[in-house]
Parts: structure tokens; sequence; C-alpha cells
């Protein structure tokens, strides 16, 4: 078939100058969801899965005895996070877990990735307090009341040029680089505007670069958190970090 053929090998033709396999299906796979993605906004990666799951395993323990618990992704992207925390949370529910009402809420600065992130929140047809907006400010009405807050923040370190092609010429800059050398800048930002969102008790994942395993967890000790791990994903480099705001 004519059309058939010609789109196989504009596809070939895009994948083999190196555009992400992802822009040009027009979707990618995580946390077993299909979601929409494509120029503008970051694609999703499955190292990111292991927070996911964790953020899931957390917000299973602060449930007992509570009508809703809340969770916040700051710098949310094509909705990856919050979508692929609620799918694990609707897992452990079905799963027989008695698990209270889930609040969902998400943050976005870029309006052309916030486009996608609302095209794949409508595809799940979850409920989600989308909102655009600088993840370092948003959210001033929700201080002191959230259980959870999830994050993969731009991290990657300035000049530090990603390798391939695939996300150093098509994942949008915005979404990469932290604002400084080491790369913390804005996930600093990000640390201490969460505190003012947690609840006493509630925590805070934050992804972050293979770099960034023993210096973020420190900072994250003196801006006032607590229990603070270090997570390491499947291959074995350091990926994410959780840490509890001070309380009961």
């Amino acid at each position: 078939d004519g059309p058939e053929v010609a789109a196989l090998e504009d596809g070939v033709a895009r994948r083999a100058a190196r555009e992400p396999l992802q822009h040009v299906l027009g979707y990618a796979w995580f946390a077993g969801a299909r979601l929409t993605v494509g120029p503008g906004v970051f694609v999703p990666r499955p190292e990111t899965e292991l927070l996911v799951e964790r953020a899931g395993e957390i917000l299973a323990s602060r449930g007992e005895g509570r009508v809703q618990v809340e969770l916040v992704d700051l710098c949310t992207g094509s909705g990856a996070v919050v979508l692929g925390v609620a799918a694990a949370v609707e897992r452990r529910r079905q799963a027989g877990e008695r698990l209270p009402e889930l609040v969902l809420r998400a943050v976005e600065i870029d309006h052309r990735a916030a486009e996608y992130a609302e095209r794949n929140i409508e595809s799940t047809g979850m409920t989600v307090d989308l909102r655009v907006s600088d993840a370092r400010v948003e959210f001033a009405d929700r201080e002191g009341q959230v259980d959870l807050v999830v994050s993969n923040p731009p991290y990657v370190p300035d000049g530090a040029v990603p390798d391939d092609p695939e996300v150093a010429d098509h994942d949008p800059e915005r979404a990469l680089y932290g604002g400084s050398p080491d790369g913390l800048a804005v996930p600093l930002q990000l640390a201490r505007h969460a505190a003012t969102l947690l609840r006493p008790g509630g925590w805070l994942l934050m992804e972050h670069d293979d770099t960034q395993g023993e210096s973020l967890p420190r900072l994250l000790g003196e801006l006032g958190y607590v229990d603070v791990v270090d997570h390491r994903d499947l291959a074995g480099r350091p990926r994410f970090v959780e840490g509890r705001w001070p309380g009961r």
C-alpha cells in the first residue's frame, strides 16, 4: 500500500537521523501506560519507574485512617510520574489493600509540554489538578497539606551535554539542565518549595543525575529533611533520593 510504505520509509529515515523512536511513533510506554509524546516534551525513561513504585509504597503507608492523601508532581512534563503513581496505587487497591482516595496535582512551566500532559491525563480518565506555572512557587494554596511531593526535575549539570543525539537534540533544554555547573540549582529550589507544601511527616521523592548521589542527599539534610535515603537504578547508578519532612 503506497501511503503505508511512505509512512514506514519516513519513520525509518527519521530514526536514522537519530530522532527519538518515541517521537517517530508518537508515544512512549511508561509504567505500563502508553503516553503521547513528541517534540517539546521530555521523553519519560524506564529508570524513573523505580521512583514511581516507591511513591506508591509511601502513599499506601500514609493512608492508614485517612480519607484522602495528596500528591503533588513538580515539573510533570508529559504527566508520566503523576499518572504512573496513580496507577501504582490503583494496582495496590485492586490487590486488596484498603487505601484512601488519592488527590492528584501537577505543575509544568512549559505550555507545549503541558499540552501533552493534558492529553495524557484525559486519555486515562483520571482527575488531576494540572497547572501551567513555575513549579518553584506554584501550589502555595496547598501549603502544609501535601503527603508526597514527587519530581523528575531538570538536573543535568550545565555544560554536560548528553552524548546521545536523541537527548541532546530533541529533549527540551528546559527539561534537562539544572541551572548551575553541578546541576543542582533547580532541584534545590524545588526541594525548598516542597518543604513548604508537605505536611509534617510528608515525603519528597526526587530523581537526580548519577553524579549527584552524595551531594543531593547531603543538601536535603541541610535543608531539614530527615530519613534521607538515596536509591540506585537497575544499572546500579544513583537515581533518586527520598527525604521526610520532620513531624509525625
